[in-house]
């Protein structure tokens, strides 16, 4: 199990508190908010791989947000979870961070989807074994630039599913199927971790640079 690194975290909404999880980049100007499935939790996929990757992004500027939803059922709402989403950008906001990147799994994807379509401080999303529920407003999500990731062995959710989504959506896309990976993608778990870290850096890198220069 990963260390559960970050702060403990409490963001105040009209429809209840939400917990996080906030792992602080001083003076920076780019975040990541990471989501689950319909369960929530603060960990993600792969082993836990959302805190080890919040760390990986610290040197390069880039503070984290995991995010637990309010409410967890199944099958889960997604209006209630981007929603949630959004009220965590406005966090990052708030701390300075105005260049915003969403990272979502399985529901949690369809979920950065939609806030992603929402917010003008997103510019990219990251869609992890994705369900298409609630994310068929992918095809209204550029400019901003999307990267979707499906196991090739998913028997929970088909990698056709990312394969549709990657269709529907305009440029900038990158689709990436891993071979061997299920739905947790814990199968391709490095290559994963390598993958988001590269995409986020080189996506979010006009402001963590200028938050670099600034120190």
């Amino acid at each position: 199990m990963a260390i559960d690194f970050g702060a403990v975290t409490t963001i105040q909404t009209p429809r209840g508190p939400l917990q996080g999880r906030f792992h602080h980049a001083p003076g920076n100007m780019a975040g990541v908010i990471w989501v689950g499935g319909f369960d929530g939790g603060f960990d993600g996929p792969a082993d836990a791989i959302f805190g080890d990757l919040a760390e990986d992004l610290l040197p390069f500027g880039i503070s984290s947000l995991r995010l637990d939803y309010r409410i967890k059922t199944s099958p889960g709402i997604v209006e209630e979870a981007a929603y949630d989403v959004l009220h965590g950008i406005a966090f990052l906001v708030a701390q300075g961070i105005t260049d915003v990147g969403l990272v979502g799994h399985s529901f949690g994807a369809a979920v950065v989807i939609t806030a992603g379509v929402a917010s003008p401080h997103v510019k990219t999303v990251v869609s992890l074994s994705a369900q298409t529920a609630g994310a068929q407003g992918v095809r209204n999500l550029a400019p901003k630039s999307i990267l979707l990731v499906h196991g090739t062995e998913d028997i929970r959710l088909s990698p056709q599913l990312s394969q549709w989504l990657y269709q529907q959506a305009r440029e900038p896309k990158k689709l990436v199927l891993l071979e061997g990976a299920r739905h947790s993608l814990r199968q391709s778990r490095e290559e994963l971790r390598t993958l988001v870290r590269e995409w986020l850096v080189k996506e979010l890198a006009d402001s963590s640079h200028s938050a670099r220069k600034r120190q």
